[in-house]
C-alpha cells in the first residue's frame, strides 16, 4: 500500500481548511518551516504523524523543534531543512530533499535525487501561487502532486 505524504511550508500562521483537507487524506506530513504558530503543530500531529522544522520565523515557542530532520519512509530516504542554504554539502544516502522559505515551489531531479520545495499555504507573498504538495512513496520509489490552492478571490470549479 503505498504512503501518502503531505509536503507543506511557510503557513506563517495561517492553516487554510483547502490545505487541512488534502493534509487529512495523507497518511504523514512533512512541514518545513515557518510555521509561527505552535496550534499550527498541534492540530497537524492530530491528523497524521508529523515530521516538522523550525523556520527562521518560528520563534521561542519552536525551541525545541530541529533545524534539520533525516527520516526513512518506505525505503525512500529524506533530507529536509528550512533553508536550502543551510543544506550540508554532503547529504550521505538522502534521495529526496525538502525545504521551503523562498515560498516559491521547486521541483528538480539531479542525479537522482529529488529537490523538493512545496511553496507557501500560508499567506499570500507578493503574487506567487499557494502551493504544496503530496508524495505517494512506495517500495522506493514515488510520485509528486503539485497542489495548487485556490485563492479566495479565484472562483473555485
Amino acid at each position: 500500500m503505498p504512503t501518502r505524504i503531505a509536503v507543506l511550508s511557510d503557513t506563517h500562521g495561517l492553516l487554510r481548511p483547502e490545505v487541512l483537507e488534502v493534509v487529512q487524506s495523507c497518511d504523514c506530513i512533512f512541514h518545513a518551516g515557518d510555521i509561527n504558530k505552535p496550534e499550527i503543530v498541534e492540530t497537524l500531529r492530530s491528523v497524521a504523524p508529523l515530521y516538522i522544522v523550525r523556520g527562521n520565523n518560528d520563534k521561542d515557542w519552536a525551541a525545541l523543534l530541529p533545524e534539520q530532520l533525516t527520516a526513512t519512509i518506505d525505503g525512500l530516504s529524506f533530507f529536509m531543512v528550512h533553508n536550502k542554504k543551510d543544506i550540508p554539502a554532503k547529504l550521505d544516502e538522502a534521495e529526496i530533499v525538502v525545504f521551503g522559505h523562498s515560498h516559491k515551489y521547486f521541483e528538480q531531479t539531479v542525479d537522482g535525487r529529488l529537490w523538493l520545495n512545496p511553496g507557501s499555504c500560508g499567506p499570500r507573498r507578493f503574487d506567487q501561487a499557494i502551493t504544496m504538495a503530496v508524495l505517494t512513496v512506495a517500495e522506493g520509489k514515488y510520485a509528486i502532486e503539485k497542489i495548487v490552492v485556490p485563492s479566495p478571490s479565484a472562483p473555485k470549479n
